[in-house]
């Protein structure tokens, strides 16, 4: 297995919106590709939970069975669409993967 985590945080202003707006609209599109490809175990997608001590505004977490399955998520023309709305708003990414050893 491969947890795959990927943090962004966004301008305050970009693509003619505030960061609130993009920020909502990031989320709908990451969780739209939820189901793209078979072999995604946990998807989940959240916005920093305001009063607490973040540093990023978007976090997505994935589980998945292995690189191959990432690799399809990545390429997927329902990932690919989202990509330039989401290089516009971000101002910084963050991104790690690492595989999960199975437990005896």
């Amino acid at each position: 297995m491969l947890r795959h985590i990927v943090m962004w945080s966004l301008h305050d202003h970009a693509e003619g919106a505030d960061k609130a707006t993009n920020l909502a609209k990031a989320q709908a599109l990451l969780l739209s590709c939820a189901q793209v490809v078979p072999g995604i175990r946990v998807f989940e997608v959240a916005t920093s939970t305001p009063g607490m001590d973040c540093t990023n505004d978007l976090v997505l977490h994935m589980l998945v069975d292995d690189a191959q399955v990432l690799a399809s998520y990545q390429q997927h023309p329902d990932h690919v669409a989202i990509k330039p709305f989401m290089k516009a708003v971000v101002k910084e990414r963050r991104c790690m993967d690492f595989i999960i050893e199975p437990k005896d």
